[in-house]
């Protein structure tokens, strides 16, 4: 139970951290700046289920992709690290990462009469970092129902908190202002971090012997 604890704190923070509802905040009160409060909750919402189904997705297809593009789990760790070390960065920075969007994606998103699903789902919730973790988590609980179930859980729990926090976008931002949310983000930035470091540092433990033994 407690193992089971662990793995479902771990995996709620990689995946939620990098997510980062909170983060696209600006970007989306910008994006619908002309919208009535009903379409932005309306917007919130489709954004919110869709990014629960693009990790789904991901992650019951992980096993496949690695298969057909012969990766293995190591190397496949090694690069969501570094992925997600860059956006962890740019999020101490208290910067908008190009990991996640770029300025031609926000500038599209304010000319479109929806954004939910491109730019707001994806790239900017559901992008590679996001897919990248939820398939390394997925990878932590091979073969195991009950860790996958909790996986499963914690993409739920995300999208029920990207719908609330962009249903209630205007009020949130004003609460904490851009300095709460600077400082917010800096602080996931650095609990990301240490998860990519980590990341990394589990898929290299993987590589390295099979290297060793190559070179032997």
């Amino acid at each position: 139970m407690d193992d089971l604890l662990t793995f479902g704190l771990v995996t709620l923070s990689a995946i939620w951290f990098v997510v980062d509802p909170l983060a696209v905040l600006p970007s989306f009160l910008a994006m619908t700046s002309g919208d009535s409060i009903e379409k932005k909750r309306a917007m919130a919402k489709k954004a919110a289920v869709a990014t629960v189904v693009t990790l789904l997705i991901f992650a019951v297809a992980g096993n496949v992709i690695f298969q057909t593009f012969g990766i293995t789990l190591g190397a496949f760790r090694i690069a969501g690290g570094i992925l997600l070390f860059l956006l962890a960065i740019d999020m101490m920075r208290a910067k908008t990462s190009s990991v996640r969007q770029t300025k031609e994606e926000e500038d599209e998103g304010t000319a479109k009469d929806d954004i939910a699903i491109i730019p707001l789902t994806i790239p900017m919730l559901a992008g590679p970092g996001a897919i990248a973790t939820t398939m390394v988590c997925v990878s932590n609980a091979q073969g195991r129902p009950l860790y996958l179930a909790v996986v499963a859980v914690v993409v739920l729990v995300t999208g029920l908190s990207i719908w609330l926090i962009l249903r209630s976008a205007i009020r949130v931002e004003k609460r904490l202002g851009t300095t709460g949310l600077n400082v917010l983000t800096r602080v996931m930035g650095l609990i990301l971090a240490a998860l990519a470091v980590q990341f990394i540092v589990d898929g290299i433990g993987e590589v390295l012997p099979r290297m060793l033994a190559g070179v032997r």
